[in-house]
């Protein structure tokens, strides 16, 4: 997908958030002074919009330095918004580079069940291949069938080997065979699923820390990435579980999923914000070509309702 193409693709999955964003501005600035009034409304917009308060702080301070005082549009408030927000994402728009001299190149996906996380492995797996690189799954939420099967069809799309092991076996012990297996078959990337039930958050927290033992017997660099993928269309939980991920793993950056059915795209930013975790990817559809590298000027442009291209 070109990627033209695919900034229309991330600006239509964006509209709503746009819209939740945009709106409120547009019916508060035609051509209004910016005084304290207004600046409060527009802080109580941006928050709305699941960008966060912290975000909204300083969005609102940069505007109160430069602006203030002075009569502005709504465009030309959405303009300096959309130079923020780029400003804020633009330090965590990090592309995931496997490093070539760890082969395999192990990738951990956490995430809670319903995130998109068996999804973007199977996209991710799709794009190394289409790269010429060797990718291998490992199917590590045994405990749901779904989430094995998912997999399995995804590994086939990408030309990949599925490691699989019967039902409720010990994740550890199926991603020991994995890493063995990626090895000696000459595996490039090792993407591994996990599971994701956070209701018994003691248990899961011990699963994914003994996975990150065993893995580290057979290569103590191991796992080289760590990510955490999240469902947009939560807002403001999703903030929430990059702690709670954060307390049982390293986490090394996310992936945000569902930007196409969300009116929370303002998560993004919060996130970058909160955390500063490189944010990888951005998945805005079920197609393979759906998740692309994350893109600071971009992602700004298409919140905002901006046209590609516009400063």
């Amino acid at each position: 997908m070109a990627v033209s193409d695919f900034f229309s693709k991330l600006k239509s999955g964006l509209s709503r958030s746009a819209a939740r964003l945009t709106g409120g501005i547009t019916a508060t600035f035609t051509k209004r002074k910016l005084d304290d009034e207004a600046l409060e409304e527009l802080e109580e917009q941006l928050i709305a919009a699941d960008l966060g308060a912290a975000v909204a702080a300083r969005i609102i301070r940069n505007f109160r330095r430069t602006r203030f005082g002075k009569e502005v549009t709504d465009q030309e408030v959405r303009e300096t918004l959309a130079t923020e927000i780029a400003e804020i994402l633009a330090p965590v728009a990090q592309p995931l580079q496997p490093d070539p001299a760890r082969k395999p190149y192990v990738i951990l996906m956490t995430g809670v069940n319903g995130a998109g996380k068996t999804t973007t492995i199977g996209k991710l797996a799709a794009v190394y291949a289409a790269a010429g690189l060797k990718p291998m799954l490992a199917a590590g939420d045994t405990f749901r069938a779904a989430a094995v099967e998912q997999l399995q069809v995804w590994g086939a799309r990408a030309g990949a080997d599925v490691v699989t092991a019967p039902a409720n076996t010990d994740a550890a012990s199926l991603a020991h065979d994995a890493l063995t297996r990626a090895r000696a078959q000459g595996a490039d990337i090792l993407l591994i699923d996990t599971a994701g039930r956070l209701h018994n958050k003691t248990a899961l927290m011990e699963e994914l820390r003994k996975i990150i033992r065993v893995l580290k017997k057979i290569d103590p660099t191991a796992p080289h990435a760590t990510l955490l993928t999240l469902d947009a269309t939560t807002g403001q939980n999703a903030v929430t579980q990059v702690g709670i991920f954060k307390e049982m793993v390293e986490l090394t950056g996310l992936i945000v999923t569902k930007l196409d059915g969300s009116a929370r795209g303002g998560i993004v930013v919060a996130l970058a914000e909160t955390y500063g975790l490189p944010i990888h990817a951005v998945g805005t559809g079920e197609q393979i070509a759906d998740l692309r590298a994350f893109d600071a000027q971009e992602f700004a442009r298409a919140l905002v309702g901006g046209a590609e291209g516009e400063d």
